[in-house]
């Protein structure tokens, strides 16, 4: 018996017996794969639905964070010391530093989420299919704050790093309008500094942030600015570097990492 020639469900009685066979139709299989995306995400889920770049950062972070803190290794093993590095050949605290994001809390909590949402809004919108170069946006980074570590006296430098990343997506968004704490307003340029203000108010010295501004700001003038100034391109990405991280090249001549993107058109700072 069919109820209509889309009705909700079209039911076959067998041969032999009284056994009923009832067969969705696709309206009701629409449906429920309607309601499975509507599903949250599971937490394994998130993860592995980040980009390359972002879930490795986030997990050695995670990592090196954790295992000082269960004390498996040592917070003295990882910081940068210019001495240790190139005086005793320590060269892992080059890397190490910037995965250490000091003790298990609410600051980590926090480290955490702009670090896990910052770098995946660079990385899946601004440099959309261009996670080799996003890579070696934090190499340039990495080297311009480890060049100047020695002379402000920090040891780890993941924190300034973030706000690197969050000052570039600033300047790559300049029109996406954001809300502090329902506070007020501003665009996204503006969200650097009133972290910066706003973390220097709990007592934070401003040294560390100010840092990946200008490490930000150094990258954004000679991969944006300089480019379209000089018609050249300071800034390379080497193959071996897009080949680890799957990129394709896009078309000759573009400025990388410029590609094209949808800017958010609002973004709280504490929005998921």
């Amino acid at each position: 018996r069919a109820r209509g020639a889309h009705g909700t469900a079209t039911q076959h009685t067998a041969a032999c017996g009284s056994v009923r066979v009832t067969e969705r139709t696709p309206r009701l299989r629409c449906r429920y794969r309607k309601r499975t995306l509507n599903m949250p995400l599971t937490l394994e889920q998130w993860y592995r639905q980040m980009p390359v770049v972002t879930r490795s950062y986030l997990t050695l972070s995670f990592l090196t964070t954790a295992g000082c803190a269960l004390e498996l290794i040592s917070p003295f093993s990882v910081y940068y010391n210019a001495h240790l590095i190139f005086r005793k050949g320590q060269v892992w605290r080059l890397a190490s530093n910037f995965f250490f994001f000091g003790s298990l809390g609410m600051d980590f909590v926090f480290h955490m989420f702009f670090l896990s949402r910052y770098c995946r809004l660079l990385e899946e919108g601004t440099f959309r299919g261009r996670s080799g170069d996003f890579a070696w946006m934090l190499v340039f980074g990495a080297f311009a704050l480890s060049c100047v570590a020695p002379f402000v006296n920090i040891q780890f430098l993941g924190s300034s790093l973030t706000f690197m990343m969050v000052y570039v997506w600033g300047r790559r968004n300049n029109h996406v309008n954001m809300s502090f704490l329902g506070l007020f307003s501003f665009t996204a340029p503006y969200l650097p500094w009133v972290l910066l203000v706003f973390s220097s108010a709990l007592g934070s010295s401003p040294t560390t942030d100010l840092l990946g501004v200008a490490a930000g700001h150094a990258f954004y003038f000679l991969n944006d600015v300089y480019p379209t100034m000089t018609d050249r391109r300071v800034i390379w990405t080497p193959r071996i570097v897009k080949k680890l991280c799957g990129q394709v090249d896009g078309p000759e001549g573009e400025v990388w990492g410029a590609g094209a993107f949808r800017p958010e058109a609002n973004a709280g700072v504490f929005a998921g």
